[in-house]
């Protein structure tokens, strides 16, 4: 061989997690010599990565002691007492013990999302990933939600990802303006599997992917960031939350985190044009299926030994350099709430889990008009007019939408109608053009209010109803049922699952499922849930 020639290692060679220097030789490339690649063996590897097929095994990787997972190794140089501190938090995360209402909640978050991948399998994008994974194939290592179909981490987490978002099913985080359970489960649910974790480690995982996404964008202003960039929050937070939760499933350690959050950092996407999309498809992939993969992908390369930038969060051409918004030059970011309150304020304890199948904005409405229900019996016909008060970019998101269940007059018009809302209702697309629903919908007003404005980003509303014989309700509701403020108790999260998954899985695997998934901690092998995930 030339002395240019590549020297890089090879799938079949293992690393040093502390020194990431190639050990001894286990067998060479098919194509080269001594560990040279030739440009057939460099395709290849690439391949393997994206396929996940060079993931260590539980088995393949010998366990021992290590002084990066430990945190007793010295701080490294090129990296900053922030980055240290989140590194170390991330690494040491598989084994740290959650207090008890953390994993309370979090188990909710798990089943509302799972509930979220089994109901998007009835939808377009959920049926179009299926479609995906049964062509695609891959490594029978991971599960496939709702389908028979086992592939590798990959595509899992993929397909699982826009099944998570086929809808507005799936919970939402307020001060990062996100839907994390959208990527993070099917994230650390494709890495668990490979990795062969347990229920409690999975826990786990799905908090510190929780804790990490969020705190990126809140340290660019939180909601306001998309409004001045023009990039997605949700897309962000993805990236980092799943690739959080993917590194704790594979237990990578401190330094290989930062290298997790660097090559995260190169992967994220995501503009506003988003919200233009009218079939649902556009975002599963932006919030869920894109960012889930990304994850996979690049836990893979962590773990199979590659290298990066130790902080990418500081230094020349950092991540905020290149994202944060800007004031007359200056970087509006603040690094230092990347680790603010740290293990104190869990952040999965701030994000909304909801009541009704439908987006965010329409929570509080409908809240208010079950509320006005509950007072008073009246029917459709005898309301004149309901005027429906949010804040401006909410008003924006969902005022006379394509989409059912993210159209605010429609929505309203079938709560009339129909006295509540369920799954199968918010999905009606038919039932958009009905003379009776049209006829409701003429009498709804979506208004953009500033007192609500100065109330973002909470969930706020103010509806207000006028009945034909002069009878006016108002409400001003200021805690929805499902989020931090007014949560909803355990028996309403399964309610809620339990609609969502009855007429896919039937109900007697439906309530196993949930009931394995609160009992988590006790599972030895997140492998146990596969057959209750699936249908044929």
């Amino acid at each position: 061989m030339g002395e240019n020639q590549l020297q890089i290692p090879t799938p079949n060679q293992r690393f040093s997690r502390d020194s990431m220097v190639p050990d001894a030789l286990s067998a060479t490339s098919g194509g080269g010599v001594g560990g040279a690649l030739t440009r057939r063996d460099l395709l290849g590897l690439a391949g393997m990565a994206i396929a996940s097929s060079v993931m260590p095994s539980p088995e393949a990787v010998p366990r021992r002691v290590d002084p990066e997972r430990q945190g007793t190794a010295p701080p490294h140089p090129g990296a900053s007492p922030v980055m240290e501190q989140l590194s170390s938090y991330m690494s040491e995360a598989a084994e740290r013990a959650l207090p008890d209402d953390v994993v309370e909640k979090a188990k909710h978050h798990i089943i509302d999302t799972f509930a979220a991948m089994v109901s998007g399998s009835l939808l377009a994008p959920g049926r179009a990933a299926l479609q995906f994974a049964a062509a695609y194939g891959g490594k029978e290592v991971a599960t496939v939600v709702a389908s028979k179909i086992v592939c590798g981490p990959v595509e899992a987490a993929f397909v699982n990802g826009i099944l998570a978002h086929s809808d507005e099913t799936d919970d939402s985080h307020g001060p990062s303006r996100s839907h994390p359970g959208v990527s993070v489960v099917p994230a650390a649910l494709a890495a668990g599997e490979q990795h062969g974790i347990t229920g409690a480690h999975l826990l786990r995982a799905v908090t510190v992917g929780y804790d990490v996404g969020t705190r990126v964008i809140m340290a660019m202003g939180g909601p306001a960031y998309q409004v001045t960039t023009h990039r997605s929050t949700h897309g962000t937070v993805a990236a980092f939350a799943s690739a959080a939760a993917a590194g704790c499933a594979a237990r990578l350690d401190r330094r290989q985190m930062r290298f997790l959050l660097d090559y995260t950092a190169q992967q994220v996407s995501g503009i506003g044009a988003w919200a233009r999309d009218t079939e649902h498809m556009e975002k599963a992939f932006l919030f869920g299926g894109k960012p889930a993969t990304g994850a996979i992908t690049t836990t893979t390369l962590v773990s199979s030994g590659w290298t990066g930038v130790e902080d990418v969060f500081s230094g020349a051409d950092n991540f905020f350099e290149a994202y944060a918004p800007r004031d007359n030059g200056a970087i509006k970011a603040d690094p230092s709430k990347l680790t603010e309150q740290l293990g104190q304020r869990y952040e999965i304890t701030r994000t909304n889990i909801k009541k009704w199948s439908v987006g965010s904005p329409i929570q509080a409405p409908l809240d208010a008009l079950a509320g006005f229900l509950q007072k008073r019996s009246f029917s459709a016909n005898d309301v004149k007019k309901v005027l429906v008060r949010v804040a401006s970019d909410e008003a924006n998101t969902v005022s006379n939408r394509e989409m059912p269940d993210i159209c605010m007059e429609h929505m309203v018009a079938i709560m009339l109608l129909d006295k509540k809302v369920t799954f199968a209702s918010a999905h009606d697309r038919a039932r958009m053009q009905a003379p009776n629903v049209l006829r409701e919908r003429a009498k709804v007003e979506v208004v953009a209010d500033p007192r609500i404005d100065a109330r973002r980003p909470r969930r706020e509303a103010i509806v207000e109803l006028t009945l034909n014989d002069g009878t006016e309700m108002s409400e001003w509701v200021r805690d929805v049922r499902g989020t931090a403020e007014n949560p909803m108790t355990r028996e309403e999260v399964v309610a809620k699952a339990s609609d969502l998954m009855d007429p896919v899985l039937g109900s007697a695997s439906a309530s196993a499922l949930i009931a394995k998934l609160l009992s988590l901690e006790t599972v030895a092998r997140i492998g146990e849930l596969r057959p209750l995930l699936q249908r044929g």
